[in-house]
């Protein structure tokens, strides 16, 4: 047999960027908006700040920073992405994609594809796992994959139980297909049955010459017991599809929803927390936002380096889950 031939080749991460809105909201500001206090959401959620949109910016001025300096880190020209697939619940249109969207943005012409992919806060993921099987089939050779959000757009500013959760952010990797190992497996999943304990449902009746907006209803102590039964379960789900021990695992990236969540999956991995990128403490919870915002600090921060293995996982509304097991 030629050498190389059939040789096995993995979509492997090139670069990473994102973006933060510069306007920053802390507990202390919501003290003054609703009864709560800083005591109560950081016992809660370990939450001190987010960061918002001003009414400058939407969805794509966010993904469009993030995206550029992902392709920056890469080395890849723009010219060379050939696919663009972004995570997100808070489009600026309801079309055309924001994936399309940014693609002129960019000054992209070669026609790629460019798609949204809606799956709450698991968005990023399923985005990645996406651009992974169309790599993997031949497709597509650089694909952008961004998770990013404007939920504030969602947030009912008088509803002290989720308002204080939320952020705006957007992380972005440019993927290349490589001989070296890059994302070993991904997975995902959904139970729509679940539906009900956290939404944002339309509303489209008229109310006086305005339609109301979705807000965030969310049964927070319920998602709890599920999100942290189901990201066991994830854990175990990915370390047998690559015949790996939890020992192997250098860094858990997690979606940033929850600090006692994360607390529980790292103790499930036996990971001590100096080895899990954690943000929600700064900015919240963003959503299809929070893994590559915390995957590209941890990168640009030097605390991730090449050839460590990461665990990508994350839970959202659906309710959907989902990760990724990747050889940086």
């Amino acid at each position: 047999m030629a050498k190389g031939l059939n040789m096995k080749q993995y979509s492997k991460i090139l670069g990473t960027g994102s973006y933060l809105p510069p306007r920053v909201m802390s507990n202390q500001d919501f003290e003054k908006m609703i009864e709560t206090s800083d005591e109560w959401i950081v016992s809660r959620s370990g939450i001190r700040n987010r960061h918002f949109v001003d009414h400058t910016e939407g969805l794509v001025d966010i993904i469009e920073v993030a995206a550029r300096r992902a392709i920056e880190a890469s080395g890849i020209s723009i010219s060379d992405i050939d696919g663009i697939i972004v995570g997100t619940t808070s489009g600026d249109y309801v079309f055309p994609s924001a994936a399309c969207d940014l693609q002129a943005r960019l000054g992209i012409t070669n026609t790629c594809a460019a798609f949204d992919i809606q799956a709450a806060c698991s968005g990023f993921i399923y985005a990645l796992s996406v651009a992974d099987k169309f790599m993997q089939a031949g497709a597509m050779r650089y694909v952008l994959v961004i998770g990013g959000e404007v939920i504030s757009n969602y947030i009912n500013w008088e509803d002290r139980t989720t308002s204080v959760l939320f952020g705006d952010g957007a992380g972005a990797v440019v993927l290349g297909l490589s001989d070296e190992a890059g994302i070993l497996s991904t997975h995902i999943h959904a139970d729509g049955r679940y539906r009900d304990l956290l939404y944002a449902k339309h509303n489209w009746k008229e109310t006086g010459k305005t339609i109301s907006r979705p807000f965030i209803v969310m049964e927070g102590k319920e998602v709890f017991k599920v999100a942290v039964n189901t990201l066991n379960d994830m854990v175990e789900e990915a370390l047998v599809a690559n015949n790996l021990e939890k020992s192997d695992i250098d860094w858990l990236v997690p979606h940033q929803a929850n600090l006692r969540i994360i607390a529980a999956t790292a103790k499930k991995l036996d990971l001590p927390m100096e080895r899990v990128i954690v943000t929600v403490e700064e900015q919240g919870n963003t959503s299809a936002g929070s893994i590559p915002l915390a995957l590209d600090e941890g990168v640009r921060d030097g605390r991730i380096k090449r050839g460590e293995l990461l665990l990508l996982e994350a839970f959202g509304g659906g309710f959907t889950w989902g990760s990724a097991l990747i050889r940086y």
